[in-house]
């Protein structure tokens, strides 16, 4: 008996002395932070004039927030070192658009894909186009050293051995893209979505051809038996995938950046020195009378009148924001070909358009709705959002309503509706143009606009050298 007691004793020593550690998801909500590896890009997690952005952060602050946690976004000094900090448990995942290849799947493991991209070959336009990888042979190539554009030109190299490439260390691809536009390297090699958003701001660049197929861009999680944070993270985005959710980031942040083409980008930017300055003094007038940003109101002047005070249309809308006589009238303006009070009426319409948005609809959809209904108006706009509802959208989401506006223009659709026949494409076009313009506008004047906040729920750690 005695022996079986002594026996029983040590087994439950043993036992408490070798207790099963939480899983890892647990023991994250008792720390109460995520840590996460990322970089600084325009597709992944920047500070913009509101706050911190990025595709990368909206979903990992999303995620952070389902575990009820903050997320601290840890910034390394190169993409090379993003998943070694992941193998050596440094931080609890990266996400920072990488692509999902064999050679990075032996090292990490990658959480469902939430977006596809290709690699593309870019150069300047008015030099010759290549038309294969090996016209780039005699030009200079650069990449970023460590990222799977330089994966794939090593596996192109066992084909075409003469050719060669400079690995960048202390670089990005937005970067390399500004060297091929002011003509210091020939090429580059970027991920489609960056491609898309530089050329915004950089109009002379191709895009020769795609070296790749659609490639997933996934986060990465170290190989272990823990897979709590794994599947935690799986089952989050697989939940915003279903609610629609995924779909109206990847609209946020891509669904309007090729609209503007190399034409309308150059005459645009050639404005901006030419028609602009005598206008600013009355947009940043109206916005602080109103409350809106003044490069907003400037990028909605461009869109209506190419910022000509003397533009008449031929239903006779008329001046800089191209008011209708009934909407002057209603809001107190005599001449509408006056710049100051057209840019001021503009401001106001605006605003009286946004209050007619239901109050639940949060930005930045609700102000792409306003837009739309301020160009097309508030009755037709809410046609479109019962339609969107009948389809099975949600009605307060622009990347859901935005589908469904195009419709108006078809008889068998709008003869459903209060308002009747409306051109539906306009107002998409209309929106997309504007959020264009309004992003060139910031990027022409960031050199002059307040250092922005940070959002208190974040937790940022950024090495002193960044």
């Amino acid at each position: 008996m005695a022996i079986r007691l002594l026996i029983t004793l040590i087994l439950s020593t043993l036992l408490f002395g070798c207790s099963i550690p939480k899983p890892l998801v647990e023991r994250i909500k008792e720390k109460g932070v995520l840590l996460v590896a990322t970089r600084n890009s325009p597709t992944t997690y920047y500070e913009g004039r509101n706050g911190l952005r990025g595709m990368e952060y909206e979903l990992v602050t999303r995620f952070a927030r389902s575990l009820g946690v903050k997320a601290r976004f840890i910034i390394p000094d190169s993409l090379e070192e993003i998943l070694p900090m992941v193998v050596g448990g440094e931080v609890d995942f990266a996400a920072a658009g990488l692509t999902v290849t064999p050679h990075r799947e032996q090292l990490a493991r990658f959480g469902p894909g939430y977006q596809k991209i290709t690699q593309q070959l870019v150069y300047r336009g008015g030099s010759r186009r290549p038309k294969t990888v090996a016209d780039t042979i005699g030009g200079t190539l650069e990449v970023i050293a460590g990222s799977v554009q330089e994966e794939t030109l090593q596996q192109l190299k066992r084909e075409t051995t003469e050719l060669l490439w400079v690995a960048q260390k202390n670089s990005d691809s937005e970067e390399l893209l500004y060297l091929v536009r002011e003509q210091m390297i020939d090429y580059t090699i970027a991920d489609s979505n960056v491609v898309a958003l530089c050329r915004r701001f950089y109009p002379e660049l191709k895009v020769a051809f795609d070296l790749t197929r659609p490639l997933p861009l996934a986060w990465a999680f170290p190989h272990a038996e823990d897979s709590s944070l794994f599947n935690a993270a799986r089952d989050f985005l697989e939940q915003l995938r279903k609610d629609g959710t995924l779909e109206q980031l990847i609209e946020r942040y891509y669904g309007y950046t090729e609209k503007l083409g190399f034409v309308d980008t150059r005459t645009f930017r050639r404005h901006i020195a030419t028609r602009l300055p005598a206008l600013m003094p009355f947009f940043k007038k109206a916005a602080e009378k109103s409350g809106i940003e003044w490069q907003l109101l400037a990028a909605i002047g461009y869109q209506e009148s190419h910022w000509n005070p003397s533009a008449v249309s031929p239903t006779g809308v008329k001046g800089v924001m191209m008011l209708t006589k009934g909407t002057a009238r209603q809001l107190g303006i005599r001449d509408r070909q006056d710049p100051e009070q057209s840019i001021l009426g503009g401001a106001r319409y605006l605003l009286v358009v946004e209050k007619k948005i239901p109050e639940r609809i949060s930005k930045p959809d609700r102000l792409w709705f306003t837009l739309a209904g301020y160009n097309i108006g508030f009755g037709h706009l809410e046609d479109a959002r019962i339609l969107t509802q009948r389809a099975g959208g949600d009605p307060d989401k622009w990347a859901e309503v935005k589908k469904q506006l195009p419709l108006l223009s078809q008889e068998k659709f709008y003869k459903t509706v209060k308002h009747g026949f409306a051109r539906g494409r306009e107002p998409v076009s209309y929106v997309d143009n504007i959020r264009s313009y309004y992003d060139l506008l910031i990027w022409a004047n960031r050199a002059q606009e307040p250092t922005p906040t940070v959002e208190s729920e974040v937790l940022i750690t950024i090495p002193a050298v960044l």
